[in-house]
């Protein structure tokens, strides 16, 4: 089956092998169910640790051999817990675009359900997790350490030693009086709920000890047992229990799943799913175990290709009105072929205003404390965790717990610009300024791991959702023009999109004749009447009136930033267009045509950056020609003529700009330029090169008059050149009278397509380069 949005791809197990999107609502909603999904789980893999609950400042682990064990959220002094007041408050749009559009809300996930080991889209070859015997996981030794003992109330530290006295696995909190047992309260061979009979604690969470149990209803199948509440109160028991059942409802294939829920001497249980393999925190500490204790970050195609795994749980938890909350690279395991998220003890439905927020210090949301969880705050937490994962990131639990590193601190953001502007949107202060939804996220986290694909020559482009390809219409001219850029799509959801859609006329003033009588003035529409203001030209009075009035109401929205950016370069205001394309640009981190934008701007204002965004949109997508053709023109400006005809080069032999890049090429290579002189090695492979052409006489005969009027320059004083620049049947070395009479020749071919003033133009000059002879 052949994907539905303008993608070469194919559907396949529900989603296409390309762009990685679900074929539709519908289609994405049955294909999102699966194995299921629910609290927090654990497991065990190779190499791995049990994970504990959220203690002081992050979260303790257990000692699970060679397994990953899933631990709970819990309440410690990493962990904020508290009742909300109220929801999330509106924020004001000021200083980051938004991309709070119909249509850009729903902007790729990766495919989910397909046994596989390409993830990302399948961009991404990623080696499966082997899972060891679960008995391996069960901790030898069922103990707290005493640096990781926190009050479940407070946070304050409990039970640690003082001079001689040993700390003390129970007891009360000195600060609140609440009480404390870190001894497990299930021994192997307890059977819980007459069902579950215990093999060991794999770790300690936040909400108690966790445990590796056999289902002896159920094919003596491994479950994980985690505590649920710690209180011999029945009623509060009996609440706790019915307030979390909504987790059994959960089914996707990337959440844990949650069987049953269970009591046992006065303490509920969360009985779920057990799932084995790692943890993106245990791959962390074997990296940095195998790098002789110094951190090794995740390479970030990896890192993107992992968590890309999971976006399409957050969508669904999102789509039912359920915040994650404390998502980081704990709550995330690789389980064989795929990526689970576990520990759900801290999901809370959206609109519940009195349930205990949980959270953790580094990944929390700053607004958290204020206006509750919502899908931002949880995009928040995945930004952060990426992160994280990328970078030796010191101090993300204190100087840096609510902002990022500059750019210029790691090498992956200095190499990776779109990767760091993903970061950035995810983690603004402002819930309004980050990406509207997961699939939105997905979507632009897609589009960096194909540029970071590419910068290591793997190229991998598809469509883009947002912007047509390039405009480009004058494949002859190679100078930069604003009007070859792409456009944004029309918004689909736009009350006005089946008007849009019909109007068929191009010429600007026929355009605006069209558009007065639109059946509704929608933001839409008035987009369409300002690019034809732009294009009409002139004084530019209409355009700039249109623009403001969109500005006024709607400047917040990136389109509105493009088509200022647009403005800014027909009036030549270079600066002002490079600052509106690079908000684009942030706010549509995996989107090529805003840094195509951004490096047209800065080339036009003779800025030399500009090849860097050249360099990213050709090597990522060579159907932007634009961008080759500009990144030959800064290259060769920099006297790097070799460069210039490798950018030229990129050109897909396909595609219709490819003989007119062919042109380049040569011209690149035969030009004088102040920085790049010509020498003998350009002109002879010029010569090869327009051998190589396929394209009309006459301008194959221009290419080489160009080659040889250089030729001749540069022989000129009794010297000789190798006969290649007069085409590779040649051997051995020519002089000036040989270069002028092929010169003479290709003059005359010129002549022959020629007509009137033309004619006699190159036929005199034809004469003027026959060498002299005595007949």
């Amino acid at each position: 089956m052949k994907c539905e949005r303008n993608c070469p791809g194919t559907i396949e197990d529900g989603y296409c092998d390309t762009c990685g999107m679900a074929p539709a609502a519908g289609a994405r909603a049955a294909a999102a169910g699966g194995n299921g999904a629910g609290g927090t789980a654990t497991g065990n893999g190779a190499g791995g640790t049990g994970a504990g609950g959220t203690g002081a400042g992050g979260t303790g682990t257990g000692n699970g051999a060679g397994g990953t064990g899933a631990g709970g959220t819990g309440t410690g002094a990493g962990t904020i817990p508290r009742q909300r007041t109220g929801g999330t408050s509106p924020s004001s749009r000021t200083g980051a675009l938004s991309t709070r559009t119909g249509s850009s809300g729903r902007t790729g996930s990766s495919r989910t359900g397909s046994r596989r080991r390409r993830f990302g889209g399948g961009l991404v070859d990623v080696a499966p997790i082997v899972q060891a015997d679960p008995a391996t996981a069960v901790m030898s030794s069922a103990e707290v350490p005493e640096e990781k003992r926190y009050c479940a109330k407070c946070g304050n530290p409990v039970g640690r030693s003082r001079g001689e006295r040993a700390g003390r696995a129970s007891g009360f909190c000195p600060s609140c009086g609440e009480p404390f047992n870190f001894t497990p309260k299930l021994v192997k061979g307890d059977l819980v709920g007459g069902q579950y009979e215990v093999v060991g604690a794999l770790a300690h969470g936040g909400l108690g000890w966790i445990y590796l149990a056999v289902d002896k209803n159920v094919s003596d199948r491994w479950v994980v047992l985690k505590g649920l509440l710690n209180s011999g109160d029945e009623d509060a028991l009996a609440a706790a229990v019915a307030e979390q059942r909504f987790l059994a409802e959960v089914e996707h294939p990337n959440i844990v799943k949650i069987y049953n829920f269970v009591e046992h001497d006065g303490a509920g249980y969360i009985v779920m799913e057990y799932v084995g393999g790692q943890s993106l925190k245990d791959m962390l500490k074997k990296r940095r175990a195998a790098n002789g204790g110094n951190a090794d970050p995740i390479p970030v195609d990896q890192a993107l290709a992992f968590v890309l795994e999971i976006m399409p749980a957050f969508a669904y938890l999102h789509d039912r009105g359920l915040i994650f909350c404390d998502f980081k690279p704990d709550n995330v395991i690789q389980s064989g072929d795929h990526m689970k998220l576990i520990d759900l003890g801290g999901v809370v439905h959206v609109d519940d205003m009195d349930a205990a927020i949980y959270g953790t210090v580094g990944y929390q949301a700053p607004e958290m404390a204020t206006d509750g969880p919502s899908v931002a705050s949880d995009l928040y937490t995945i930004g952060r965790t990426l992160a994280v994962l990328t970078t030796d990131f010191r101090g993300y639990q204190s100087t840096f717990s609510d902002s990022l590193p500059d750019r210029g601190e790691f090498a992956v953001y200095q190499q990776h610009e779109s990767f760091y502007r993903l970061l950035l949107r995810a983690t603004r202060t402002d819930p309004a300024e980050r990406f509207v939804d997961a699939d939105e996220m997905s979507g632009q986290m897609l589009g960096v791991l194909r540029q970071i694909l590419a910068a290591r020559g793997e190229p991998r482009p598809a469509p883009s959702r947002l912007f047509t390809g390039e405009l480009r219409t004058d494949l002859k001219s190679d100078v930069p023009r604003w009007q070859d850029l792409p456009s944004p799509m029309i918004d689909l959801t736009d009350p006005a999109a089946p008007f849009l859609a019909s109007v068929t006329v191009t010429e600007p003033a026929k355009v605006l004749t069209v558009l007065a009588s639109a059946p509704e003035n929608t933001i839409e529409v008035r987009l369409r009447a300002l690019r034809a203001h732009i294009d009409l030209g002139g004084d530019f009075k209409r355009a700039r009136a249109a623009r403001d009035a969109l500005v006024a109401s709607d400047g917040a929205d990136w389109r509105v930033a493009w088509y200022d950016g647009l403005l800014a370069l027909a009036t030549e205001q270079f600066e002002y267009a490079r600052q509106r394309f690079d908000a684009v640009y942030s706010a549509l981190p995996g989107e090529l045509a805003p840094q195509l934008a951004l490096g047209l701007a800065l080339e036009l204002a003779g800025d030399p950056a500009a090849a860097g965004y050249y360099d990213v949109v050709s090597r990522t997508d060579p159907a932007y020609t634009t961008a080759a053709s500009g990144l030959a023109r800064c290259r060769l400006g920099a006297g790097d003529r070799s460069g210039a005809v490798e950018a030229y080069n990129r050109v897909p032999g396909t595609s219709s700009a490819y003989r007119s890049s062919q042109v380049g090429a040569v011209r690149a290579l035969v030009r004088a330029h102040p920085s790049a002189a010509a020498d003998v090695t350009s002109l002879s492979a010029a010569a090869a090169l327009i051998e190589r052409l396929e394209i009309e006489a006459a301008q194959l005969a221009a290419l080489r008059a160009e080659l040889l009027e250089q030729a001749l320059r540069t022989v000129t004083g009794g010297g000789a050149l190798p006969a290649a620049v007069l085409g590779s049947t040649r051997t051995g070395k020519v002089r000036e009278r040989d270069i002028r009479f092929a010169l003479e020749q290709a003059y005359r071919e010129m002549a022959q397509a020629a007509h009137g003033p033309e004619k006699i133009r190159l036929v005199d000059l034809a004469n003027a380069s026959r060498p002299r002879t005595r007949t």
